[in-house]
């Protein structure tokens, strides 16, 4: 009998091709909220929680804590639960009511911060203190290997191989590094681009970090190009989706799909694959959908 650990990853790959009008350019999107704790970062959580249980770090008694703007910190809530690990998430003030209530369901304790570099700063010092392991999601090389293990494999699997670029917003970085490895490996051809915020602009999953608090997994050379993406665009992008395709999602994968498309303009042909990270129902208390 399968459990719920079994159907994290094995995604949905759909074609946009209401939103795309560029018929000689395939635009794809891997449906990511559809793995059980409603998004990408199921993977990463998977990975990162068994990892550690694996390599002894994560000892009888211990409680994990983690610097999460939602989506991590969901499924980090449901894996620890199933391991029976208590674990406390930090979170920003920001962060809707939806993915709060959801974390604290799961019996997750949740400590907002001012901010989301506070927030990591927060889970630092209590680790300092004893008593707490940090999976830290920044720097943990388990967050990168989930998706060369499973999220590039599908991709290239799914597109018979005929994927020629992957765009992917840009958080902890885990998803694009681990994905760019596979697929380079498979086709150095293939082109990953990165979608991050313009300046000033607050796109939740995405981030422009200060270098101080640059992901360690982060690996520059493995992104082909980054391709900005303001508030504005990310939002009607997301508001686009669910009107027109029917896909619900949050406001990352409208910043994702945005980038797509710039994208898509420079391009004759090819096959372009994006991540749509997250559901649209973790935003409904936002003003994200009006």
């Amino acid at each position: 009998m399968s459990t719920l650990l079994d159907f994290v990853g094995n995604t949905p790959l759909v074609e946009l091709n209401r939103i795309n009008t560029k018929k000689t350019v395939k635009l794809l999107a891997k449906l990511e909220g559809q793995n059980p704790g409603g998004s990408v970062k199921d993977r990463a959580a998977f990975s990162m929680i068994k990892g550690a249980l694996d390599r002894g770090e994560l000892k009888p008694g211990m409680k994990l804590i983690e610097a999460t703007s939602g989506n991590t910190g969901i499924a980090l809530a449901m894996i620890a639960r199933l391991y029976d690990v208590e674990i406390e998430l930090v979170l920003p003030q920001n962060s809707t009511r939806e993915r709060i209530v959801t974390m604290e369901a799961f019996g997750a304790k949740v400590i907002l911060n001012e901010t989301m570099e506070g927030a990591r700063d927060y889970a630092e010092a209590k680790v300092s203190e004893g008593g707490y392991l940090m999976l830290n999601q920044f720097a943990n090389p388990d967050n990168y290997r989930s998706h060369y293990r499973t999220t590039g494999p599908e991709i290239w699997r799914d597109t018979d191989g005929q994927v020629t670029h992957f765009v992917s917003a840009m958080g902890t970085t885990g998803t694009i590094m681990g994905t760019s490895r596979f697929l380079k490996e498979q086709n150095e051809a293939i082109q990953i681009i990165g979608c991050q915020p313009t300046d000033g602009s607050q796109i939740p999953g995405i981030r422009k970090w200060p270098q101080e608090y640059l992901p360690k997994i982060f690996e520059p050379q493995r992104v082909d190009q980054i391709i900005d993406v303001s508030q504005e665009e990310a939002t009607q992008m997301t508001r686009q989706l669910a009107q027109i395709e029917g896909v619900f999602a949050g406001m990352s994968s409208g910043g994702a799909v945005a980038a797509a498309l710039k994208l898509i303009e420079s391009l004759d042909e090819g096959v372009v694959v994006c991540i749509i990270c997250d559901r649209g129902d973790r935003y409904l208390s936002s003003d994200l959908f009006g």
